[in-house]
């Protein structure tokens, strides 16, 4: 398996929470509550995933490269907007990233939703990208969250007109 693949793959979820709790760890002292959280959500996503959703991930062989999910059945989301959740790349410069915004973006139009993503200050490269696909910084809060103070940033891309 190589190259950009839609739907489940075995060990999937394991991979996604691996690959985050690392960077998290490494980059920003993130420890097992951030692991815990990313696990169950993205199994809780897994167990129940609707054509609404759209799950991406990159792999050379069988080696995983990264991830970016939409999740148009959240309940927290406002009625017709998907959530972009667990976008990471384990290397950079390769562009996959943007290749899987794009694909991303592309399902989103489909539908004819407006998407939101929750992060935070400091990513600067991910922002970079959610700017260049059409999404803005539309809320920032200072709040302590997995044992760290950090700027909770709220981007929203409005549903495209055809």
């Amino acid at each position: 398996m190589s190259g950009i693949q839609t739907g489940y793959h075995p060990a999937l979820i394991g991979e996604i929470t691996a690959a985050h709790a690392r960077y998290y760890a490494k980059n920003w002292g993130f420890g097992q509550p951030f692991e815990t959280k990313v696990a169950s959500e993205c199994a809780g996503f897994m167990a129940h995933i609707t054509n609404r959703d759209l799950v991406l991930s990159a792999w050379e062989a069988d080696r995983f490269l990264g991830s970016m999910i939409i999740d148009g059945s959240d309940p927290n989301a406002a009625p017709n907007q998907a959530h972009l959740r667990w976008f990471i790349t384990v290397q950079s410069g390769r562009g996959l990233g943007r290749k899987m915004m794009q694909q991303a973006m592309e399902f989103i139009d489909q539908t004819g939703s407006s998407c939101y993503l929750t992060t935070f200050r400091g990513l600067d490269p991910a922002r970079r990208l959610y700017e260049d696909f059409g999404f803005e910084l539309v809320e920032e809060t200072e709040t302590l969250t997995w044992g760290k103070t950090v700027s909770e940033q709220r981007f929203e891309r409005p549903a495209q007109q055809s």
